[in-house]
């Protein structure tokens, strides 16, 4: 569906605008990487292309964070590395994000790939040997 390799940080907005742009429809984009390959960077750059008003971070101790957009309603960008097992999800009503035709950007995925809609989009994001990182969406 989507490839891209981001040489420099300076390139990545302009990936994050056609990465938007390759995916008019979808909603629920599932972000698998190794520690440190860029997933929340990616995701930053996502939210700045998509015009979001608040301040973006990784959720990595509240599981999930809201942003608010200009244009494009909200964005729950989750991101599930300290979750335990699934309950917890189904405790903080995962569904009601899932389901809710909001942008949701979710980061380790893995933890919860069971709850996961078909209709999500897997990102991979890959270190190349030369610093670059090789974004792919399928």
């Amino acid at each position: 569906m989507f490839r891209a390799e981001i040489n420099t940080l300076s390139e990545i907005n302009h990936i994050a605008a056609l990465f938007i742009q390759a995916h008019p429809a979808d909603r629920i984009f599932a972000f698998y990487g190794s520690m440190g390959a860029g997933k929340t960077t990616f995701i930053k750059a996502l939210c700045e292309e998509m015009k979001v008003l608040d301040y973006v971070t990784s959720p990595t101790f509240s599981l999930i964070n809201e942003y608010q957009t200009e244009n494009k309603g909200k964005i729950f960008h989750f991101d599930f590395y300290r979750i335990k097992d699934l309950n917890e999800a189904y405790d903080f009503g995962y569904e009601d994000y899932f389901y809710s035709n909001s942008y949701c950007l979710i980061e380790w995925p893995e933890l919860i790939e069971s709850l996961l809609p078909p209709i999500t989009v897997k990102v991979y994001i890959t270190e190349t040997g030369k610093g670059s990182r090789i974004i792919e969406s399928r």
